[in-house]
């Protein structure tokens, strides 16, 4: 078929409503050409329509598309997770770790979420950057310290006693006020009064998720003792 042949059929299908994909699957020439051949194609209001649906139908397409491919990206992480969990659980720190995740680390629930925990204990927070950092293998730069205290705490003693406890330069501390209630009745105030320290680990969607597994994988494997 030569190019005036194939400019016609271009055309020809162009005004029964289709889109530029469809004709591109008959009409073997570059986009530029076909765009250019057809800029001046009248369209009917029912011919404009069907076109717009057949595009949001192409796009529902490859929005499932990626969807199901993320929920199995998602998936395998999970699985391989829960088939090391036999293994794994015969260490303490280990299973320590994960359970304590469990109780006190951020979830992926609606939208993908980093490793994050926050607490008020300085243990809690020892014991999951040493668990972290054997077995999820981060490293400190990827480690990020926030302070969510109330203004009427002291603010520069609650800065040395993390960043000492913790053994991490005060620079690197962000520091969020919390919002004051006058109704609330308040414990945590005084002398022991040090906030709540966040630790987000930087780039670690895929690492919150074989925590996921683990956790599933730990169930798994404890229940025949529940």
């Amino acid at each position: 078929m030569n190019k005036f042949d194939l400019k016609k059929k271009a055309i020809e299908l162009r005004k029964r409503g289709q889109t530029y994909s469809e004709i591109l699957g008959q009409v073997p020439v570059a986009k530029s050409t076909l765009s250019l051949w057809l800029r001046e194609v009248g369209l009917s209001v029912h011919q404009k329509q069907r076109i717009t649906e057949k595009k949001i139908a192409a796009r529902l397409r490859a929005i499932h598309v990626i969807r199901n491919n993320k929920i199995k990206r998602v998936e395998d992480i999970k699985y391989g997770a829960r088939l090391e969990v036999p293994k794994l659980a015969k260490d303490p720190f280990w299973l320590t770790g994960v359970i304590l995740y469990w109780g006190e680390g951020s979830k992926e629930r609606k939208a993908p979420s980093s490793v994050q925990i926050a607490n008020m204990d300085l243990n809690i927070h020892k014991i999951f950057i040493g668990w972290a950092r054997k077995y999820l293998e981060i490293l400190d730069t990827q480690l990020s310290y926030a302070l969510y205290i109330h203004p009427t705490g002291d603010v520069e003693l609650a800065k040395k006693y993390w960043s000492d406890g913790l053994n991490f330069e005060v620079k690197r501390l962000k520091i969020y006020y919390k919002r004051h209630n006058p109704k609330t009745n308040r414990k945590n105030i005084g002398t022991n009064y040090y906030g709540v320290l966040k630790i987000t680990v930087l780039g670690s969607i895929p690492l919150n998720r074989k925590i996921a597994g683990w956790i599933e994988g730990v169930v798994l494997y404890l229940s025949p003792l529940m």
